[in-house]
């Protein structure tokens, strides 16, 4: 008998309409369920104008740990209590420890709380921490969910970790860039975070519910799943009481507004500059980095975490390398971190057993291990078999991530190409200012700082001793400076000396006698000053209080500007001379004559005066403002620099390096410069995190003495990504690339007018000068005969150019006629054109690279032939054992003798040896004639204030005496002890 279809309950039917309908009108009145649920107990202790401190079960006693939470910007403090039974300070209270939470509020209803920044918030923590301390005399662990956890981070680094036990932190990103919400490129979010940094958060607020839409909006198929399934549910109360309270949370209760400022500082230093990786972001005027974090470290991960991706919080095991770094997987996303029943059961149990082992009362947890620093640099951090595996997969979210993947390898495809046209974006505008300089232009390092100010003038310029100046505190201080140089009779076209360190007040004197147009005199403290300035034409000198002895004894008139010891900061006058403090004079009352015109210089104006040595004598350098916007437009451009660099200025100013390649480039990129008081292993490891490097300007041999120190010791994961200087000696190079993997060393050739400008822009080559930068003048290297001393010239009459391998003479064509001041040729290669001669000699290579040879007055002219002095020295450098190298000649041209002083490095107390076979090795790529006729080692090779080693003192001492520290070229070009005299065997004399 076939059976009749069932009929439908309609009774059922009813009552579940009835039950969908009731239910609703109370979520549409009360805007939810009573779940009948009570807050945990709290008491607040504390309120200040930027928080309120919780504490909660305050009748319990506080003997045992102590736990402080922060929570994010944008959630409510009580997502640490949003579920009876599985809220966290419930849990953490079970087992024996005291939970604190920090309330920053909602800043819309607090005073000035539209105003706060990010750094209020880290102080605020801070000044928590020294409330709980005093209050109960134990250490505090500090734990945060999300941004609260990039709070924790900050706070721990800002204060040295003092105070604290532990870090624990729940989806917090360090590494922002390298895993981005959604899976976004970086080079797509970066550049839309600077705008609404600079365009839109310093001017607006973010509403609460705008900030749920946006985290709500980061995953919508989740969102709408959920509303989905509450609807579907709604006539089962009993179903949906478990999870109301934390659906009530996240759709109305839990988020809070954000403060413009804030958000737009969070988005500049974290995510467009990523200093939670690199360092040298600023709280309340401290320069802080997250390498000076010493207490051990828990970060929970999602596995599913679309917000606080995998990679990006697993960064903090290379940004804080001095901590032991733990972490546990959770199986959930962003907001199944903290609150759900996954939480209740894994993280805030796991979070209690870590406070208690710990605090030494219990054993490792089981869900707790070691961070590896082996992270993966292509993924985006959550897999696809992560979403499905933990029920976030539908097919649209699962084409989601497929097609973020997909995206992600195409991204690494497509690398190459894409840095390379965000190197054209920002090189082209650069080199096309600087090909649209005329005579005629306005344009100085003066003006370049005051356009930047308008630009930036909230941003951070000096970075020096831990203090921080913006672009608006320097500019003021130059036209502070401006007005006492007004006040002390300088004018436009004076030349002044400058004689001073290599610190803020240097940099902001020579920013001034730019803006007033007169011309700044680089003088070196180790120089022939007197000379100096007869040559500068200079009666007048700035100078620190370090040095107002030494530029008192040589001229009548001393400015005296900047900080110094007290004895140093004693200004007197004496013997008719006149010395003024002009940090006693009142800018304010200095009466601003009507002559005065701010950035008056012209590119064809003469703005400094560097020196150098021709043929052994003092020579003027005279760098016009066209001059330098080539090197500083060109350095820029090469090096990259940015807004997002932080360059560490060593080189002293009167070295073109100091001025042109390290001043002028960072003020055309508007980086920020970092300087230094010493140059030592210690300072430079702790500096290069402190201000965040990422490029380090040198000059010759200045990185040996870190690099080549035993006390170096420096986070492989360190920010830096160029060195820029020139001179360095290539075995040191060679180093610097070892002992920095991830940086290229940018090598800087200039001409001593300027006129040639090369750089080592691929940075493949150690030892090559490179070619010329683009939109500086062409240089070509022309065939020159060394021992006649004149250009050769071909069958047509022109001067032939130099062939791959040939030593040859730099020439640079001459563009621009108004500022030529050294000899210029014309029609050198073809009729009508014009060359200005360098002096200086080059070998082409084939892929056309620079590559030195000396100037034409330092070739070594020995009987068998010309001898050059930077191969040798290219040579010797990288031999094993080799610290540093000085190749000088010794006799009359045409007979000298060639010497190379080298000394040892040192293995503790002892030096390193050399061997025969080690030199013969190191120098068998030069032709034997042009190998050195003595190798001398010295106990120390004397260096300038700008590290080039100096051989003039071992020339003065003529040829060693024989012993067991010098070899001889014998007849084969090897080298054998110099034990006897060999003069009379004909070989090197």
């Amino acid at each position: 008998m076939v059976g009749l279809p069932a009929l439908p309950d309609i009774g059922a039917a009813v009552d579940r309409v009835l039950a969908t309908a009731q239910n609703g009108l109370e979520v549409l009145r009360f805007g939810g369920f009573d779940t009948g649920t009570e807050p945990a107990p709290y008491t607040v202790v504390e309120t200040e104008k930027m928080f309120r401190l919780r504490r909660y079960f305050p009748g319990t006693p506080t003997d045992g740990p102590q736990i402080v939470l922060v929570p994010p910007m944008m959630v409510s403090a009580n997502v640490y209590d949003v579920t009876d039974l599985n809220g966290a300070v419930s849990i953490l209270h079970r087992h024996g420890i005291t939970p604190w939470v920090i309330d920053f509020g909602s800043p819309d209803s607090e005073e000035g709380g539209m105003e706060r920044d990010l750094a209020d918030h880290v102080v605020a923590v801070s000044r928590a921490i020294d409330l709980i301390i005093e209050a109960t005399g134990h250490d505090v662990h500090l734990a945060g969910y999300s941004q609260g956890g990039m709070f924790a981070y900050q706070t721990a680094a800002y204060r040295r970790s003092a105070g604290i036990a532990s870090l624990i932190t729940f989806g917090s990103p360090v590494d922002v860039l390298a895993a981005l919400p959604l899976g976004l490129p970086a080079n797509l979010v970066v550049p839309g975070a600077e705008l609404l940094a600079d365009k839109v958060f310093n001017r607006l607020w973010v509403p609460g519910w705008m900030a749920r839409a946006g985290f709500q909006l980061v995953d919508p198929v989740k969102t709408a799943r959920s509303r989905v399934d509450f609807l579907r549910k709604l006539h089962d109360r009993d179903a949906l009481l478990p999870r109301e309270d934390q659906r009530r949370f996240i759709e109305a209760e839990g988020w809070v507004a954000w403060s413009g400022p804030a958000v737009a500082e969070l988005l500049r230093q974290f995510v467009v500059h990523n200093r939670m990786m690199s360092g040298g972001f600023v709280i309340n005027g401290d320069l802080v980095t997250l390498t000076e974090i010493t207490c051990p470290i828990l970060a929970f991960i999602g596995e599913a975490d679309d917000i606080g991706q995998p990679l990006a919080v697993r960064g903090i095991v290379q940004a804080a390398p001095v901590a032991d770094v733990y972490e546990s997987r959770v199986p959930v996303g962003h907001f199944g971190l903290v609150v759900g029943s996954t939480a209740g059961g894994h993280t805030w149990p796991t979070t209690s057993e870590w406070v208690l082992w710990q605090s030494g009362k219990g054993d490792r947890p089981p869900l707790v291990e070691e961070m590896s620093e082996n992270l993966d640099p292509n993924g985006t951090g959550v897999s696809i078999s992560s979403r499905i595996t933990h029920g976030l997969g539908s097919m649209t979210d699962a084409g989601a991530g497929v097609s973020r993947e997909l995206m992600s390898l195409a991204s690494s495809l497509q690398r190459t190409s894409r840095a390379v046209a965000q190197e054209s974006v920002r090189t082209v505008p650069r080199l096309l200012r600087l090909g649209q300089i005329q005579s005629g232009t306005r344009i100085s390092l003066g003006k370049l700082m005051s356009e930047n100010c308008k630009r930036a003038a909230a941003s951070e310029l000096f970075l020096f001793e831990n203090r921080v100046l913006t672009h608006a505190q320097v500019n003021a201080r130059i036209d502070n400076v401006v007005a006492g140089l007004i006040d002390c009779g300088v004018r436009p076209g004076v030349h002044v000396g400058v004689l001073m360190e290599t610190r803020p007040s240097a940099l902001v004197v020579v920013a001034a006698l730019s803006r007033l147009g007169a011309v700044a005199v680089l003088l070196a403290a180790d120089g022939d000053i007197p000379e100096m300035l007869r040559l500068g034409e200079c009666s007048i000198v700035i100078t620190d209080p370090n040095h107002l002895d030494a530029a008192a004894k040589h001229t009548d008139r001393v400015l005296v500007l900047g900080g110094g010891s007290a004895e140093a900061r004693a200004i007197h006058a004496a013997d008719g001379r006149t010395i003024i403090d002009m940090e006693e004079i009142d800018p304010d009352e200095v009466r601003i004559p009507s002559w005065y015109r701010r950035d008056p210089g012209l590119a064809g104006d003469l703005a400094f005066i560097l020196f150098t040595r021709a043929g052994g004598n003092l020579a003027p350098w005279p760098v016009t403002n066209h001059r330098f916007a080539m090197s500083a437009f060109g350095a820029a451009s090469a090096a990259g620099l940015t807004d997002r660099d932080t360059v560490y200025c060593l080189p002293p100013l009167h070295h073109a390096s100091g001025l042109l390649t390290t001043l002028g480039a960072t003020v055309v990129g508007r980086s920020r410069i970092a300087l230094s008081e010493r140059i030592d292993a210690e300072t430079f490891a702790a500096e290069v995190h402190r201000y965040g490097v990422t490029v380090v300007s040198y000059t010759w041999s200045m990185l040996r003495q870190v690099v080549r120190s035993e006390d170096f010791q420096i986070n492989q994961y360190n920010p830096i990504r160029l060195f820029i200087g020139s001179g360095m000696p290539s075995g040191l190079w060679a180093e610097v690339l070892e002992g920095f993997p991830r940086a290229r060393v940018l090598e800087f050739f200039a001409t001593a007018d300027g006129s040639a400008i090369l750089a080592n822009v691929s940075g493949d080559k150690v030892g090559s000068m490179g070619q010329a930068l683009p939109e500086t003048n062409p240089v070509e290297v022309a065939a020159f005969d060394v021992d006649a001393g004149r250009l050769d010239i071909d069958d047509s009459g022109f001067v032939r150019k130099a062939g791959v391998g040939e030593v040859g003479l730099l020439m640079a064509k001459a563009r621009q006629r108004f500022e030529t001041s050294t000899t210029v040729l014309r029609d050198v290669f073809a009729e009508r054109d014009r060359w200005e001669v360098s002096g200086h000699l080059f070998q082409r290579d084939a892929n056309g690279d620079l590559w030195f040879f000396g100037s034409v007055e330092s070739v070594i002219r020995s009987t068998a032939g010309p001898i050059y002095i930077p191969p040798i020295e290219f040579a010797l450098s990288q031999v094993r054992g080799v610290d540093q190298v000085a190749v000088y000649g010794v006799g009359e041209p045409g007979h000298e003798v060639a010497v190379a002083a080298v000394t040892t490095r040192r293995r503790g107390e002892r030096p390193e040896s050399l061997t025969v076979s080690a030199l013969r090795i190191g120098l068998g790529a030069l032709p034997a004639q042009e190998r050195p006729h003595l190798i001398w080692v010295v106990d120390e090779i004397p260096v300038s204030d700008s590290y080039r080693p100096l051989a003039a003192r071992f020339a003065r001492m003529g040829l060693p005496r024989p012993g067991a520290r010098v070899w001889y070229r014998d007849l084969d070009g090897g080298y054998r002890r110099y034990t006897r005299n060999v003069a009379v065997e004909g070989n090197w004399a």
